[in-house]
Formats: C-alpha cells, sequence, structure tokens
C-alpha cells in the first residue's frame, strides 16, 4: 500500500477483516508508516521518553492500538506487514501463527546472508553473536478477533533508528535495536517484501500440515 498513515491503514485492516470473517480469503497487507509511535495493550506510558512538543518537532503520532506488547516506533524505511488470516478456519492457534509468522522474517532474512533467530521468552527477530549485545531486528504485534488476525510484523530496513531512542522499545531496555542496511549496507523494503512473501507462503503451509 506504500506510506500510509497509520489510521487509514488500520481502517483498511478492519475492512479486510470484516471481509474474510464474511467469507473472503486470508490477506496478506504490507506498507510503510509515516513517523508513529505505537502503544500495545499492556503498554506501559512511560516508555514513551519524550514530551507532546517533543514529538511535534520530530513529526510523530501517537496511537493507542488493540494488539499484544508495549511500545514501538513504525516509519519510513520500515516493512510493516499485517497478515489478516482466517486463524480459526485453519484450526491454528497463536501461538503456531506468530511462531511461522517469525520463522518467516528468519527464513527471509537469510536470504539477505543475516543470520536471524528467536530468544526465550521475547517476541520478536533478533540478531547478534553470542558474545554481542542481542539487536532487536524485527517486531511482532497481534490480535485475534472472532478468530481472525490483525496487526503482524514490523521489520527496519533502511529505518532511522534514532527514533527508537525516544522509547524504551517494546518493554525492553537491555537490548539493542537495528535494521538490515546496518548490519549489510545495503537490502530495500522491496526487496525483503518480497523475500518475505515468498517464505511467509511456504511456512504457512508448512504450518497447515503439522
Amino acid at each position: 500500500m506504500g506510506l500510509t498513515p497509520y489510521s487509514d491503514a488500520l481502517a483498511i485492516q478492519q475492512e479486510v477483516h470484516h471481509s474474510i470473517l464474511d467469507g473472503e480469503e486470508d490477506t496478506l497487507l504490507f506498507c510503510e508508516h509515516p513517523h508513529v509511535y505505537t502503544f500495545g495493550k499492556s503498554a506501559n506510558k512511560n516508555n514513551l521518553l519524550i514530551s507532546p512538543d517533543f514529538l511535534q518537532h520530530i513529526n510523530a503520532e501517537v496511537h493507542k492500538i488493540d494488539r499484544g506488547g508495549d511500545i514501538t516506533y513504525h516509519g519510513p524505511g520500515q516493512l510493516v506487514g499485517y497478515p489478516i488470516m482466517h486463524l480459526r478456519k485453519h484450526a491454528m492457534g497463536v501461538k503456531k501463527y506468530v511462531d511461522t509468522l517469525e520463522l518467516s522474517i528468519i527464513k527471509a532474512l537469510a536470504s539477505f546472508n543475516i543470520e536471524a533467530y528467536q530468544l526465550d521468552g521475547l517476541t520478536g527477530i533478533w540478531v547478534g553473536k553470542k558474545t554481542e549485545t542481542k539487536r532487536k531486528i524485527g517486531a511482532i504485534g497481534i490480535r485475534v478477533r472472532n478468530g481472525v488476525s490483525m496487526h503482524g510484523f514490523a521489520l527496519n530496513v533502511t529505518t532511522d533508528l534514532s527514533y527508537f531512542e525516544h522509547i524504551v522499545p517494546c518493554g525492553i531496555n537491555n537490548k539493542a535495536v537495528t535494521s538490515i542496511y546496518q548490519e549489510i549496507g545495503k537490502g530495500t523494503v522491496a526487496e525483503f517484501m518480497t523475500a518475505f512473501h515468498e517464505s511467509f507462503a511456504i511456512e504457512w503451509q508448512k504450518a497447515l500440515t503439522l
């Protein structure tokens, strides 16, 4: 959908969610957002570290939404994916679905020669060797309503990472944040979108058969 204001993308998600409940096919939406901080249902408001005046100065919005998780940032250069999937129809549990999303991102990053992984107890996608500070490259936050998923993932590609300095990302204060570009010096949102689409199609079908 290109660069789409957060409120507009949320309205589109809701429309697609209703259509899937009415029998339409599962849908995967991709977009980027203008600068915005979103608070999940369990977010701590103190994890936003700047004032309303400074938010205006950096041209960022704030939205409180109904996904899981704490605060995160979305902005240009970050691929945001909203898979709207009828999990109940496919008899797929939430944990299995989140694992499938995470694995799909990890496989897509591998095509960029980035070794990514999951961390026990922490949702999202991480990079960094054993002796290094772990760096979060992708975040996941979903909601399942009436058996159909909403929200999804955000993957930093060429994101301006300075915007993460104004929050405690996902409520985790002892880890770093990174991007594809910071890790390997190249990569575009369009390239990762293609890579994720291919890996998700494979991992989704695998999950359905397990």
